[in-house]
């Protein structure tokens, strides 16, 4: 396989040119030089050039198969790659494809409505020569029966006579019958070419007018029936359609061929023909016997007259409609199928639609020429434009090529140059704007990742603030977590250990958010750490007076100072009285603070206005810790109360923050007594694994939306 591959790009390189990719193309090519190796013996004479010479032709036939998409693809990718030759195809698509389809419609309509127009002045000329045989019919047929009438016993009837002279000139080229009750009545003067006479119909009452086949011959025929007492009297007129006829009727059209009973499309027959005649005898011939004939023989019987004259214009084309004429056998009173085809010129048309006037006809025809000239010179104008057009088009997007290519290559001083007013124009000047935003953006970005990076180290700073590890003490069970909404929380809470015994619990929540509120969150922490501190140092030095007598009495008031974190009421005052005088007058803080005794399970409490921690108890009941006062840090000289509760073995401290409660979604907050249901469901199991539903919980009634604010949750439990 990698010496076929290895060939084939010999060969390609050899004529310049990429190797073949995938499999329609290296299946072509190697049809293509098996096309080439099976030409060579199809030159060998006999049977086996023969051979080879089959098998080169499929060769072929294969290899135009594969070459389709490949044609396709290279259209795509090389002649339809610049934007100018695809607005050049769209253009074409566009403009000229309904160019064509309205043209062909036009000229397809044109082609039926000079069929049709030829068709009914054709038609029109039959209609009206029925309507002149019909009415001199009529009135012959009203004066035979007056006659008839009169002398009941008379059998010659003379033609009737007007203004003192006969009407004979008017039925000297009709074949006139008349017959009275069914009986012939002779009409005189005879008519000087007299013809069949015709037999009276079953089917025939009232008036008639129509063409017909009788005996084999087409006729114009006209038939009225008169009734006078008991008397009826048929009066019948035909003239011949022959040839001297259908000159007459294509008389300025053309050429007129009519068809006598044919029947199209009968496929059905054995013989291969589309048309079928029935018999046609014209004077002098014999009757022929006509039954699935070919069209030849439908040509030979067919009735013609006039002529095609030559054109006068090389657009004067010949125009022919086939149309059906309504046709009666006279025996039966049956529908036969005749037809008649009408060969014309336009120009001939145009001279029979404008008989009336030539003029006008004339004014119209170059009427309509000027508007084709100045349609022409329209499209021409129109094409010059689309040319413009596609040139600055093409333009423009050529200019954004090589800018995005500059842009990439990291030149963002590159800028296209403007000299257009329109949307091109501002286009390109929106991408040199694009281009100095880019670069400022990054800019930007350079400084926003330097800030990233020295938030992540406020991050790392802010996490060592956090209890270290897991601080117990033999009596309590202690778990605290933060999830900061941003990268630095502004919540904060702390486990300040005194001795194995004694603990102090520390939660607060910052207003605001961000790094101002992680800021003064490390400044509560520090203060609240300082006096931890101090308080343990007064401890010890107090130790040290009691048992130096000669300070005393210094000793009992160091020992006094060192209880103060036992108190946690007044450690707020301090707190707060330190905050209000070293933050801005919006800071302030909530906390909540708590020292719990372990040997007497006693739990001293004060709260700076944060949510009151809930105590669970092993009963379930709840107990709420909200005695304190007002938020730390808003306002100078305020005061604080404190309460004490014990602790019993089961019973489970939640403190939080409005990050845990406060977070809503469609059904409303989180709310405190979800928390509670979720501490209860998992009370069994160990704090941190409490912390963790409680966690996942919020996260699923959250769901997709951004964290709302800061999460800290800590637990403690009697063991």
């Amino acid at each position: 396989m990698g010496k076929l591959r290895n060939f084939e790009a010999a060969v390609f390189r050899l004529v310049r040119r990429d190797p073949p990719e995938g499999f329609a193309h290296r299946t072509a090519f190697w049809l293509f030089l098996g096309y080439l190796g099976l030409s060579l013996p199809g030159w060998l004479p006999g049977a086996t050039g023969g051979f080879f010479s089959g098998l080169a032709e499929f060769d072929f036939f294969l290899l135009v198969i594969f070459c389709v998409p490949l044609l396709w693809r290279f259209i795509f990718r090389r002649l339809l790659w610049k934007v100018r030759n695809r607005l050049i195809v769209t253009y074409l698509l566009m403009g000229l494809t309904p160019v064509v389809l309205f043209v062909t419609l036009a000229v397809l309509l044109l082609y039926v409505f000079s069929g049709q127009f030829a068709i009914f002045a054709a038609t029109s000329v039959v209609h009206d020569e029925l309507e002149h045989i019909g009415a001199t019919n009529g009135s012959l047929a009203m004066h035979v029966a007056q006659v008839l009438a009169e002398s009941p016993h008379q059998r010659t009837v003379s033609f009737p006579e007007e203004g003192g002279g006969a009407l004979e000139h008017e039925y000297s080229g009709l074949a006139v019958a008349a017959f009275e009750d069914g009986k012939p009545v002779t009409l005189e003067p005879p008519p000087p070419h007299p013809q069949p006479v015709p037999s009276i119909p079953s089917w025939l009452h009232g008036s008639f007018r129509g063409i017909v086949l009788d005996g084999g011959q087409l006729w114009l025929r006209a038939g009225d029936v008169q009734t006078i007492g008991d008397h009826t009297t048929v009066v019948i007129a035909s003239v011949p359609i022959r040839k001297e006829n259908v000159e007459a009727f294509a008389q300025g059209l053309g050429r007129v061929t009519i068809y006598p009973q044919v029947d199209l499309g009968d496929v059905s027959a054995p013989t291969h023909t589309t048309m079928q005649f029935a018999p046609v005898r014209r004077p002098g011939d014999a009757q022929v016997q006509i039954g699935g004939q070919d069209i030849e023989v439908a040509r030979k019987n067919a009735i013609v007259g006039g002529s095609l004259p030559p054109p006068l214009h090389f657009y004067d084309v010949p125009v022919g409609f086939l149309a059906p004429l309504a046709t009666t056998d006279w025996s039966n009173g049956k529908t036969l199928n005749t037809y008649t085809d009408v060969t014309s010129r336009p120009s001939l048309l145009y001279r029979r639609l404008f008989i009336t006037s030539l003029s006008i006809g004339d004014l119209v025809r170059e009427g309509l020429i000027a508007i084709a000239i100045a349609f022409g010179v329209l499209e021409l104008l129109a094409f010059l434009a689309a040319v413009r057009l596609n040139q600055t088009i093409t333009q423009s997007v050529h200019d954004l090529y090589e800018a995005t290519l500059a842009i990439d290559g990291g030149n963002l001083d590159h800028r296209i140059r403007v000299q257009r007013t329109d949307q091109l124009g501002a286009l390109s000047r929106s991408f040199n704007s694009m281009a100095g935003s880019l670069a400022r953006l990054l800019v930007e970005q350079r400084e926003k990742q330097r800030m990233q990076n020295e938030l992540s180290i406020a991050q790392e700073v802010q996490a060592n603030l956090f209890p270290p590890g897991r601080i117990s003490l033999p009596m309590l069970e202690l778990h605290g977590v933060c999830l900061p909404a941003r990268t630095v929380s502004g919540d904060y809470y702390d486990f300040l250990l005194f001795g194995n015994t004694g603990l102090g619990i520390a939660l607060g929540d910052i207003s605001g958010k961000g790094i101002s509120a992680a800021l003064l969150m490390a400044t509560l922490h520090s203060a609240v750490r300082a006096y931890r501190f101090a308080s343990e140092e007064l401890m010890t030095e107090g130790a040290v007076a009691l048992a130096n007598p000669r300070t005393h009495h210094t000793g009992e008031q160091e020992v006094e100072c060192a209880e103060l974190f036992e108190e946690p009421a007044k450690i707020l005052s301090l707190l707060n009285r330190h905050l209000y005088r070293s933050t801005q007058p919006e800071k302030y803080a909530t906390l909540f603070l708590a020292h719990y005794d372990g040997l007497t399970r006693r739990l001293v409490y004060s709260n700076g206005g944060h949510l009151p921690p809930l105590l669970l108890r092993e009963n379930d009941t709840v107990t709420r810790l909200d005695r304190g006062g007002s938020v730390v840090g808003l306002l100078d000289e305020l005061e604080w109360e404190q309460a004490a509760v014990h602790l019993g073995v089961g019973d489970i401290l939640i403190a939080y923050s409005d990050g845990v409660t406060e977070p809503e979604n469609d059904f409303g907050e989180f709310g405190e007594s979800r928390l509670l249901e979720v501490v209860r469901r998992h009370r069994h199991l160990s704090l941190e694994a409490i912390s963790e539903q409680v966690i996942q919980t919020l996260r699923s009634w959250i769901g997709a939306q951004e964290q709302p604010d800061d999460v800290t949750l800590v637990l403690a439990r009697q063991r």
